[in-house]
Formats: structure tokens, C-alpha cells, sequence
């Protein structure tokens, strides 16, 4: 009917969680249409509106929904392994509402046709929001740079090779130089190319007794200050992806210590498992970069706890059987990690490394404030992108338990805590918890 009002949602009896104001505070909120329009202790204290629907949090945590900044969805090209469609399912079940996708697409999103054809799938699913990184180099062929102001402007929010490293020093520099002057931010998979040639998992004695070819830790270190002394150069915005090592993280604490512009992430395999996790040739647990020794797994926990890392991120990387069902050393990289971003991260609460509120920070107003999204808090007049959630419900991970097409989990078997009861995007329910 013309002029009716929007729908119109009371959450009551919630905790709510915001790390963008601070809150942390028994209340309700409110929700009309899309958008919040009241949270807090005396939210709906005059009594809930009669044309509002009514949702019983009876006591659960309601914060901003989970915005996933690192995202492999392999669609267009690799449909077997994922799709925008369970991709979003596996999203919204682990309490995703907004996720950014990474360009290593068949075609690589390197034009605005393939940016618009990411945000035009995504609307007509109507699951999680997809927002496009864009390729810096054309075709990803590390040399040519792409059109990066008109990809900025059909919506791409920042640029990366995705799991390529720009490895030529020259190309890195003009990336840099063309994004500083239109304050576009570069994503770069920090590995020194020729160190990992053909490395199966990270060095060490591990790797020598499985016969594995290994990944040297100072392949990230020696790509990270070779990036940082180009950044400071160029005065450019950069972002270091998927922070895995002890002396990684030192190169970026120093040019943080310099005031430079240098921000990075972590995903949760590498504070929740180390190099240990291969076992026997577990597929399931090869990763790119690889999984650690445990010295790097304690400094990448504390670089989450003490803020030297500013966000985490799935780093959800699909792969089909086939894919994974090889030999380790043939096996394709990569594990699934939207539904278990939420629960493992909650690991360093539980340990009593965080704070329920901090933890939360690490996975909502931290990624979209990076990446200038309208989302991650829960004040009036933002969207109504919600997670319900009980950071104490415990449940085990069951690969094939996954939304996911792809269950290739390196969490695969392991207890958590921490489950998902109800997703809202744009004030629409997109998930409730099933019992698991």
C-alpha cells in the first residue's frame, strides 16, 4: 500500500554488543525497514510498537553482522568449487553480512563489467552483501596495471592480486604510486615468490621428516619490508594480507611505530593451529601461506590481542575434492573458513586474550572502517545487518556439515564455542540456527 509504513522488528531481552560506540548493555533494539533506528537499556522502554514483529533474544549476544574482508567465492570460472549463492549460505551461517570478494575469478575482475556482474548477482540472491576487490595488475600478469580509478568507481574498494604476490618491485611501486593519489588502498599476498616456488608447507624439521618442500617464514618477512619501503616512498595506503609469521609482523609493527599508513589481517588457522595440524599428510591443513610453527601461531594471537593486527578474515578458500584428494605436495592450497571465522576467533576470548567487545571489533567496524563500508555497528540510521549469537554454545565442526560446496576445513573434527542463532541483513532474516 502507498505510504505504508516499513516493517518494523523489536529485538528484547538481547546483550548488546557494539565496538563501534563501546556498548555492552542489557537492552532492545529496533529495526524499521532496513535500517536500525534504536538500540539500547531504554529502547522500547515506553512498550514495543503494535505493528512490530517481535524477536526474543532471552539473553543472547546482538551485535553488528560480520564483515569477512577476504573471500575467495570462485565464481565466475571455478562453479564447482563455490558459487555467490552457497557461498552466501556458508556466510550468512556463520553470521557474515558482509563480505568482500577477491578477484581470482575466470575472468579476473579487472574491468567494471566484471565489478558490476559481483554486485548485480549478489543483490538478486539476497543473501550476505558482496563487495568486489579488483585485480591491480590486468589478467594478474604482475606487470600491467589496471584501470584502478575506473574500477574505483564502479565499486571495486580496493585492489589486490589475491593469492599472487606483485612480485616486481617496479610494478609495485607504480600500484602504490597511482593508489596514493587517488586514496585506493593496495592488498598484498606478502611472499616472496621465489622462496615458495614449489613449497608444500612451512620449513622446518616437520616439512624435512614428512619430505615436504618447505616455505621459508622469511619469504613474508623479506616481501613485507621490500612493501613497506615502498609505501613509505609513495606515501601510499597498504594492507598486508593473512599475517602468518613472528618476523612478518615485526616488519609492520616497526613502520607502524613510523606513523606509516601499513594495516594488516590475520585469518583464524593461523593463531588456533600450527604446522602440527598436517599430521600425516592432512590436505585439509595445507594452506597458503602455510601453517606455522608454534612460536608464530603465540606472536600472530598476540598481534590480534595488543591491535599491531587490525582485523581478522576468513580467508575462505574453497576447493573440491579433486582438488584436495592428491598427494600433499600436489594438493591445491586453501581452506573453507566462513562458518568457523565466528568460533575460532572466540577462542581468544575464551582464553581470556580479549574481551568479548574487543574480539568483536576484529571482525566488524575494523574490516568495514578499512575498507570505508557502510557497515559493522549497530548505531541508528545504519543498516540492519544483524548476528544473533551464543558465544558459549559449544559444537563440533563437521566438514561435511558445512553450507559450503566446498568442506575442505582445516578445522575439520574440532570442538568450539560459539554458534550462530540468527542472521539479519537489511532487517530481513536470512538465517536461524539449526541444532546442530
Amino acid at each position: 500500500m502507498t505510504g505504508a509504513r516499513p516493517y518494523r522488528t523489536a529485538y528484547v531481552n538481547a546483550r548488546l554488543l557494539d565496538p563501534a560506540s563501546g556498548l555492552d548493555a542489557r537492552g532492545s533494539l529496533l529495526t524499521e525497514g532496513e535500517t536500525i533506528v534504536g538500540r539500547g537499556p531504554d529502547t522500547l522502554a515506553d512498550g514495543i510498537p503494535d505493528d512490530a514483529a517481535v524477536v526474543d533474544c532471552d539473553g543472547l549476544c546482538l551485535g553488528p553482522g560480520l564483515v569477512d574482508m577476504r573471500v575467495h567465492l570462485r565464481e565466475p570460472g571455478a562453479e564447482h568449487k563455490e558459487t555467490l549463492q552457497t557461498g552466501g549460505a556458508a556466510a550468512v551461517a556463520g553470521g557474515v553480512t558482509s563480505m568482500v570478494c577477491l578477484p581470482d575469478t575466470d575472468p579476473v575482475i579487472d574491468d567494471a563489467a566484471a565489478v558490476e556482474f559481483i554486485a548485480r548477482r549478489a543483490r538478486q540472491i539476497g543473501l550476505t552483501k558482496v563487495y568486489p576487490y579488483a585485480a591491480a595488475t590486468r589478467g594478474f600478469d604482475g606487470q600491467h596495471l589496471a584501470e584502478m580509478g575506473l574500477l574505483a568507481e564502479a565499486g571495486a574498494c580496493a585492489f589486490t592480486d589475491g593469492a599472487r604476490t606483485i612480485a616486481d618491485a617496479q610494478v609495485m611501486r607504480r600500484a602504490l604510486t597511482y593508489a596514493s593519489t587517488f586514496g585506493l588502498l593496495i592488498v598484498q599476498h606478502a611472499e616472496e615468490p621465489s622462496l615458495a616456488a614449489n613449497g608444500a608447507m612451512t620449513s622446518g624439521a616437520l616439512a624435512t621428516r614428512l619430505g615436504l618442500p618447505g616455505i621459508p617464514r622469511e619469504a613474508e618477512a623479506i616481501m613485507l619490508d621490500r612493501d613497506v619501503r615502498l609505501a613509505e616512498m609513495t606515501g601510499a595506503r597498504y594492507h598486508a594480507a593473512h599475517v602468518s609469521t613472528a618476523s612478518g609482523l615485526a616488519v609492520l609493527r616497526k613502520a607502524r611505530e613510523r606513523g606509516l599508513p601499513v594495516t594488516c589481517d590475520t585469518a583464524p588457522p593461523y593463531f588456533a593451529l600450527n604446522e602440527l595440524a598436517v599430521g600425516d599428510y592432512r590436505t585439509f591443513a595445507k594452506l597458503s601461506p602455510p601453517l606455522r610453527a608454534e612460536e608464530d601461531r603465540l606472536a600472530i594471537a598476540e598481534g590480534v590481542r595488543d591491535g599491531s593486527i587490525d582485523v581478522v578474515a576468513s580467508d575462505h578458500s574453497p576447493q573440491d575434492q579433486d582438488s584436495k584428494r592428491q598427494p600433499f605436495a600436489e594438493a591445491a592450497f586453501g581452506g573453507a573458513g566462513l562458518e568457523t571465522l565466528l568460533p575460532v576467533t572466540l577462542q581468544l576470548y575464551h582464553q581470556g586474550a580479549l574481551d568479548l567487545l574487543t574480539c568483536l571489533e576484529r571482525l566488524t567496524v575494523a574490516p568495514a572502517r578499512l575498507l570505508d563500508l557502510p557497515a559493522g555497528t549497530l548505531e541508528p540510521g545504519t543498516p540492519a545487518d544483524l548476528v544473533l549469537f551464543d558465544p558459549d554454545a559449544g559444537w563440533r565442526v563437521e566438514a561435511d556439515d558445512l553450507h559450503s560446496k566446498s568442506k575442505n576445513s582445516p578445522f575439520d573434527g574440532m570442538p568450539v564455542q560459539g554458534r550462530v542463532f540468527r542472521t539479519v541483513v537489511d532487517g530481513r532474516p536470512v538465517f536461524t540456527g539449526e541444532a546442530r
